[in-house]
């Protein structure tokens, strides 16, 4: 398998505070992957150092072999923000977001494709807002618009999906809907999806390897089967799940 992310003892830290200590994990092309943890583990520092937001202190990360500041082609990487920003989408429809997307891949200056319109519709139906293609996004729910930014990662066609809480404010038919995207995308297409979230009930049964953050370290790296034989519940645990958390060491 292709190794397309590259965790390799990886420190940062706000000043004194130490927020990752020596954090490495690999994901391979065809995986699909989880990172949960408490709130105040870690989870969001790491994702946007391995987005190349911020720089590690010390380790280092690489992306389809690449440091992420050096990334090229950017359309191999999805990436699904945690909270979507009406403001900055606000005259725009929901064709047209999701259009964005494939720019990425297709450049600017080229006008859009039969393959181009076949990927917007497509990465649409997948998320359930097809019929709110016309649909200005300022005027939708945040879960409305985050389903939109979710087929606007998934129309490139990444290798490499990443994902902060997706699922937050989606009701559970367009929860199902996303979980078979994500299969699919891992499964059949054979990219990968790095999913961080609180609420795994989705995709359980689907996941490869669940990694744990807790104090800046992973603490578990390993099939989710492990885990549940212990008598841990990877449902919705979006106010619990810090309690279940504090005796896994």
């Amino acid at each position: 398998m292709d190794l397309l992310v590259d965790v390799d003892a990886v420190s940062f830290a706000y000043g004194r505070t130490e927020v990752l200590d020596c954090v490495s994990f690999q994901v391979q092309a065809g995986e699909f992957v989880a990172l949960t943890g408490p709130n105040g583990s870690g989870k969001s520092t790491l994702l946007r150092v391995l987005l190349g937001l911020a720089a590690p202190r010390g380790g280092s990360v690489r992306l389809f072999g690449h440091a992420p500041e050096h990334l090229t082609d950017r359309w191999r990487l999805g990436y699904v923000p945690q909270r979507p920003v009406a403001a900055e989408l606000l005259p725009a429809t929901v064709a047209e977001v999701v259009a964005a997307g494939r720019l990425v891949r297709r450049g600017w200056w080229r006008r859009p494709s039969v393959d181009d319109d076949a990927a917007v519709a497509e990465a649409m139906a997948v998320v359930d807002v097809a019929d709110l293609a016309d649909r200005r996004v300022a005027e939708l729910s945040g879960g409305q618009q985050q389903r939109v930014l979710i087929a606007k990662a998934l129309v490139s066609g990444p290798e490499l999906l990443v994902l902060d809480e997706p699922v937050a404010g989606v009701d559970a038919v367009s929860q199902r809907g996303f979980r078979d995207a994500l299969v699919h995308r891992a499964k059949d297409k054979g990219a990968a999806v790095l999913l961080v979230s609180h609420e795994l009930g989705a995709v359980a049964d689907d996941l490869d390897r669940l990694l744990v953050l807790k104090s800046g370290k992973i603490v578990f790296d390993g099939p989710p089967a492990d885990l549940t034989a212990t008598g841990i519940s990877l449902g919705v645990h979006a106010h619990d799940l810090p309690v279940w958390l504090e005796g896994l060491a």
